[in-house]
């Protein structure tokens, strides 16, 4: 029989593979968002532009959606904790490489590929083992709710911890702080270990792989080109679209024949589900895009350094911080739903604040107001859309539907990079306040998307178990 001792043990265990969790959610969110305040250094000291810096930035998040769902189904066939140190391993070599860059080629070769493909081995394993350890639904939702906090937190402070470290040092020494946190998850992650063993017999689709990542990757390649030829972005975007149907057509086909696709159909037949990840997408695409947005804005139109972006970011990481710490409280008095739907109003209500008072006033503070409401709206509703989507499938789904909802939430990433960047980097230099106000719509009418979603899903909620 277990005494007292025993139990102490085991909470302490579960605390500190929680931390480390937590902790390289953290750090994936941060690299997407804190390279926002660097733009100007970058752009000078390595010979680029706005362009050049929204691509890096962009390509980082498309490996992470086209790598994601791979490396879920990776964690089945040589297990959770060894793909997830792998990823951290990658991840930490991309981030010197990326702080010894002598032009922009190296700095998306570090960052956007080799810490994107780092990234796409360790976050599926950060939620699958979360789901396989935290059994019971209320103490999943409180991990969840800590490492979705900690997410949210991640792509919040970026700009403002960035803008801290670039000022006071070097945009370079951003990504030496990233290799330092990876040096303490790898330690903290020697207590991890794996609750199902893993199968190396198992098979793995590699033309499926193939299809999505090349489908996805033509799709937002085709958003980047918007601004040079329409022909290019409609080319694009078509061989993306026929890429991704010939990717179900596989799907369908290999399953049909009794071998295991890279993800079944049966995931998308799950309503709760589909409409959950649609919000989960909506939701990153309205964090990147307003950093990405108001980021540039300030550094080109407004003149502001990396230091002073950041700080106009408090707001933003302050509505984030207080949303996502009140999570399980929130999940336990109300509906997932409720909380999802409120989470858009207002991000939404954000957003007009945000467009209203900075084409009224030119004070930075003008700012404040509608970051933190967009952080409070992203904050409520971060934590039910994941534990919503997790919880829609028994354990043995758990590879699949992680990879899934990572890759569905860094494609929304990738997205609010791309299309709110790309609308914004079109005028910058013509028509800044008109490019702005424009991007800021485009993100509105996506939270108008979400918020449609999330009235779908259904009131009551249970988790479903094997």
């Amino acid at each position: 029989m277990a005494g007292p001792g025993d139990e102490e043990r085991r909470s302490f265990t579960s605390r500190r593979v929680l931390i480390a969790l937590a902790l390289a959610q953290f750090l994936c969110s941060f690299a997407g968002s804190n390279m926002n305040v660097m733009i100007n250094d970058i752009s000078a000291d390595l010979h680029t532009s706005v362009h050049g810096v929204q691509l890096a930035i962009t390509i980082f998040l498309l490996v992470m959606a086209a790598l994601m769902i791979p490396g879920g189904k990776l964690t089945d066939k040589f297990g959770r904790r060894r793909c997830f140190v792998l990823g951290l391993r990658i991840y930490g070599f991309g981030a010197m490489v990326s702080a010894l860059a002598p032009n922009l080629g190296v700095l998306v070769l570090g960052n956007s590929i080799l810490e994107g493909v780092g990234t796409a081995l360790l976050i599926p394993p950060v939620y699958i083992l979360t789901t396989l350890l935290f059994t019971e639904f209320t103490s999943r939702a409180k991990a969840f709710g800590v490492i979705s906090a900690m997410g949210g937190t991640g792509a919040a402070a970026g700009p403002l911890i960035g803008g801290l470290i670039t000022s006071a040092v070097s945009w370079r020494a951003a990504f030496v702080f990233q290799a330092l946190i990876i040096v303490v998850i790898l330690w903290l992650a020697r207590g991890i270990t794996d609750p199902v063993p893993p199968d190396p017999a198992r098979a793995f689709d590699t033309v499926g792989a193939v299809l999505s990542a090349t489908g996805l990757t033509f799709l937002v390649a085709g958003i980047l080109a918007a601004d040079k030829n329409i022909w290019v972005t409609a080319g694009s975007s078509a061989t993306g679209a026929l890429m991704l149907v010939w990717f179900f057509a596989w799907v369908r086909a290999r399953e049909r024949s009794g071998a295991e696709p890279l993800v079944s159909i049966q995931v998308f037949r799950n309503r709760t589900s589909n409409l959950g990840l649609i919000t989960q997408n909506t939701q990153w695409l309205l964090l990147t895009g307003v950093s990405f947005v108001v980021a540039a804005y300030l550094q080109v139109e407004r003149g502001y350094g990396a230091i002073g972006t950041g700080v106009i970011f408090t707001a933003e990481t302050a509505g984030v911080l207080v949303a996502s710490f009140a999570a399980q409280r929130l999940a336990e008095r109300r509906p997932q739903r409720t909380l999802i739907l409120a989470g858009f109003l207002a991000s939404c209500a954000g957003l007009a604040v945000l467009l209203g008072m900075v084409s009224a006033s030119s004070n930075v503070w003008a700012f404040a107001p509608g970051l933190l409401l967009i952080g409070l709206g992203l904050g409520i509703m971060l934590t039910p859309s994941v534990n919503v989507v997790q919880s829609c499938f028994p354990e043995s789904s758990q590879g699949e539907i992680s990879g899934l909802s990572r890759s569905v939430s860094n494609l929304g990433s990738s997205l609010g990079a791309a299309l709110a960047g790309t609308i914004l980097v079109a005028g910058l230099t013509t028509a800044p306040a008109r490019s702005y106000a424009l991007a800021s719509i485009v993100l509105a009418c996506a939270g108008v998307v979400g918020f449609v979603a999330a009235l779908f899903l259904p009131r009551k909620f249970a988790a479903v178990a094997d």
